[in-house]
């Protein structure tokens, strides 16, 4: 590890992060008078691990993550600095708490009947380290917000333990494997660190972590998922020659494409529950495309039809759609990297979006059935090896026709230029291809980013044409 470490912006290998926070709610990443934040939930304990949450200053040490600079010489040790930072995403999990004080805050919980934000399970779950007050240690503290053990997980069983272990006067080396026996959340891997993220930024079965369109009406961002971009936003560390010794080396196509396929899993996982997938009469709008129904209506005789039919989306005409934003990313990624489950996949996928014409129990036999097939490519996906072409075989999946013609709304289009952008720096950082080379394609990525800036105008033939010209420009340089 070098002494002069590089500032958070810069260790974010992608240049161009500020168009990915764009198509996210950027008041809500940085915390900003808004009643949301890029908070994650308090992670599960792992086997082994005491469930005791010591609290973040527990963590604070000058000796352990609290250094003013990151020069330590294993781990960086100025973790609490980046997530303390008052103005950027990185620090956005340290001032979860704060916002729910602000006035959209106080707003949202006062529309609700919630009572003061700040002690509301509704809004606790996502917006600190929600642990039972029986597994709170001395230094715990609610107000942190989302702190160290919400992602790491419950630090009783492995805080002492996880830099050095005596065997009377003799130290023992401490392996990343004994601190995961400890109870330590094994981040290091694409389906775990996931599911940690998924928690809050889709939503889970926990107390307080669910948005529901009740929520969304009263003031809540809509929600959404990329997991790359919430890795790179929230890193703290460098994939430096100790960590590679420790954790192994990281693949950004893994990460992204086990991502896609866990939010499947999870969304399609808790719509099948009636508890999450039903609101009285009604089923919870929260998973159904925002912009299907929030868009102008004209009434007359030469209305105009503000939306176009998609071919993957087998429903009567004038349903709602399912948000499927990840459906056809996880569709583009199993035709590249799981050939021999994208077939069935694809095939879930219909029936799913077709049940939405036939009624609840139809439609929650259909979301179990794709939860299995997300689930299977899940596993598939982060049990294979990855090889410098993957990326530019899921672009090219990504841009065939069989994908694009499916990029009909925002919500999708937004996931697929964003995947093209992540997927392209992993080929710049890979050196695969040039910084030069891929400033070339910077116009087309701008334009498709363009298209998708604003929900309200997405423009879908100007979005395909212009991130097809850049997925054909990637695949030139091959």
């Amino acid at each position: 590890m070098t002494q002069q470490q590089s500032p958070i912006w810069a260790r974010v290998q992608g240049w161009s992060l500020a168009r990915k926070l764009s198509l996210f709610a950027i008041p809500a990443l940085l915390g900003l008078g808004t009643a949301s934040s890029m908070g994650a939930a308090p992670a599960a304990q792992a086997a082994g691990g005491s469930s005791t949450y010591e609290g973040v200053a527990s963590c604070a040490g000058s000796t352990c993550h609290g250094r003013a600079e990151g020069n330590g010489e294993v781990v960086r040790q100025d973790e609490i600095a980046t997530w303390q930072e008052p103005s950027s995403p990185s620090g956005a999990h340290s001032r979860a708490f704060a916002v729910l004080g602000s006035p959209r805050g106080r707003q949202i919980a006062a529309s609700l009947g919630l009572g003061p934000a700040t002690s509301a399970e509704a809004c606790l779950g996502c917006h600190a380290t929600y642990a039972p007050a029986s597994q709170r240690g001395a230094r715990f503290q609610l107000t942190d917000g989302v702190g160290c053990e919400s992602c790491h997980g419950p630090s009783g069983g492995w805080l002492s333990s996880h830099y050095s272990l005596f065997d009377g006067d003799r130290a023992v080396p401490v392996s990343h494997a004994s601190n995961v026996a400890n109870g330590l959340v094994p981040l290091d891997q694409p389906q775990a660190r996931a599911k940690v993220c998924l928690d809050c930024h889709l939503g889970s079965t926990k107390t307080g972590q669910f948005v529901t369109h009740e929520m969304m009406a009263a003031g809540h961002p809509r929600v959404s998922f990329e997991l790359d971009l919430f890795s790179a936003l929230q890193q703290h560390h460098e994939i430096d020659g100790d960590y590679v010794a420790r954790k192994g080396r990281l693949d950004s196509v893994k990460l992204w494409a086990v991502g896609q396929a866990e939010a499947v899993r999870r969304s399609t996982d808790l719509y099948a529950r009636p508890q999450f997938g039903m609101q009285g009469l009604f089923p919870e709008y929260y998973f159904f495309d925002c912009h299907s129904c929030h868009r102008p209506i004209f009434d007359g005789p030469k209305a105009n039809r503000t939306f176009e039919t998609n071919p993957g989306r087998p429903i009567p005409f004038g349903t709602a759609p399912y948000n499927d934003e990840n459906i056809i990313m996880l569709s583009a990624v199993s035709r590249a990297l799981a050939p021999g489950a994208a077939a069935s996949f694809d095939a879930a996928s219909k029936d799913f979006h077709r049940s939405m014409g036939q009624g609840r129990a139809e439609s929650q036999k259909a979301a179990v059935r794709l939860r299995d097939s997300a689930g299977a490519l899940s596993d598939a996906l982060a049990g294979r090896s990855y090889t410098g072409n993957d990326a530019f075989t899921v672009i090219a999946n990504i841009g065939a026709e069989a994908t694009s013609a499916r990029f009909t709304d925002y919500t999708g289009s937004a996931q697929a230029v964003m995947a093209v952008d992540t997927l392209l720096n992993s080929l710049v950082r890979e050196g695969r291809i040039t910084n030069g080379a891929a400033a070339g394609i910077r116009a087309d990525i701008n334009r498709a980013y363009a298209a998708v800036r604003n929900p309200q105008a997405y423009r879908p033939k100007e979005f395909r044409a212009s991130l097809g010209r850049a997925v054909r420009a990637i695949g030139a340089l091959r």
